[in-house]
């Protein structure tokens, strides 16, 4: 059977923006057999995430992922489809997921690698267990339940940045879900900050490239911010750092902004933001969902509950 890939065909180097041109597509043969333990497995859906800019690097700078390799199999989330089994706890027909999915239609799998999931969770919608009900969602929920420390009721602001993405348009709400009195997301359009205040409940948004962050900030968070799901990095996370309050708390999800750098991860804060985060002791801590998978299923089964409620709008 011929299948298709795509295959890393360059690199961008540490400090350079990702093109087309480091990928190729390729047809190869798939073996007509498959041995004991392993299932030939038809692709549903692949997730594209903002970790992989650190896979094309030649060294990932982290030793929980690794490298892509030139001319081999990109890989990442994915969901599919049974095809055929050799495998005891896998059947024709079963929907399975894995962090390592290759990016080819078909493969052949080891059974073992795969996990099975349940489309009732989702109302049929297999694509979600790539984003809210997967490990966007997961990330959201355990690193707010593990590095936030909300308390319910106790008037808490929480902040996001990169709201409008995955995993940020997730935190808002989730934030809300678990106590926070008021929630405020930073994002790059005026459309975006529309959809999280209109769709997504958020009760402000800022637009990062309209006007002074500092001061969107100051006025859309007027009792400072207890907690801060930072996506971003960088300069804007550097303005919310400084307005943040004493004993509050930084879920270090992602540095995007500094993917295209060559600098260590969690890239180091300026000596001056530095300074603030010591002097109001100001916890920053890397957060790894991968280091949380004993909550993984407690966790799926709560992001779908809220889901059905309608207590999570998905988009």
């Amino acid at each position: 059977m011929i299948v298709q890939r795509v295959v890393l065909n360059s690199r961008p180097g540490k400090n350079g923006s990702p093109v087309a041109e480091n990928f190729r597509i390729e047809e190869v043969n798939l073996p007509d057999n498959i041995n004991e333990g392993q299932v030939q497995v038809k692709t549903l859906y692949l997730s594209v995430d903002p970790y992989m800019r650190c896979k094309m690097n030649e060294d990932t700078g982290t030793d929980y992922i690794a490298p892509w390799q030139l001319s081999q199999v990109a890989d990442g989330g994915g969901v599919g489809v049974v095809e055929e089994s050799k495998h005891t706890s896998l059947t024709k027909g079963d929907f399975v997921t894995s962090f390592y999915w290759p990016w080819q239609t078909r493969a052949i799998l080891d059974g073992n690698s795969l996990e099975k999931v349940d489309a009732q969770l989702v109302d049929g919608h297999l694509s979600y267990f790539l984003g809210a009900i997967g490990m966007p969602g997961l990330t959201s929920l355990i690193g707010i339940q593990e590095k936030g420390h909300i308390i319910a009721g106790s008037n808490q602001t929480m902040v996001v940045s990169g709201a409008a993405g995955a995993c940020g348009s997730l935190a808002g709400q989730i934030g809300h879900l678990l106590g926070c009195s008021r929630v405020v997301g930073i994002c790059g359009t005026q459309e975006k900050c529309l959809f999280l205040t209109s769709e997504l409940g958020f009760d402000a948004a800022i637009n990062y490239k309209k006007g002074s962050v500092a001061e969107q900030l100051r006025e859309s968070c007027p009792a400072g911010v207890d907690v801060y799901f930072d996506n971003v990095g960088g300069d804007i996370s550097d303005t919310v750092i400084s307005q943040m309050n004493q004993n509050s708390h930084i879920i270090l999800c992602g540095q995007i902004s500094q993917y295209n750098k060559d600098v260590p991860y969690p890239p180091p804060l300026p000596p001056a933001i530095e300074a603030i985060q010591k002097d109001r002791n100001i916890t920053r801590e890397r957060f790894l969902v991968l280091n949380y998978r004993d909550k993984f299923e407690p966790g799926i089964l709560q992001l779908s509950r809220w889901f059905k409620e309608g207590k999570l709008k998905l988009f």
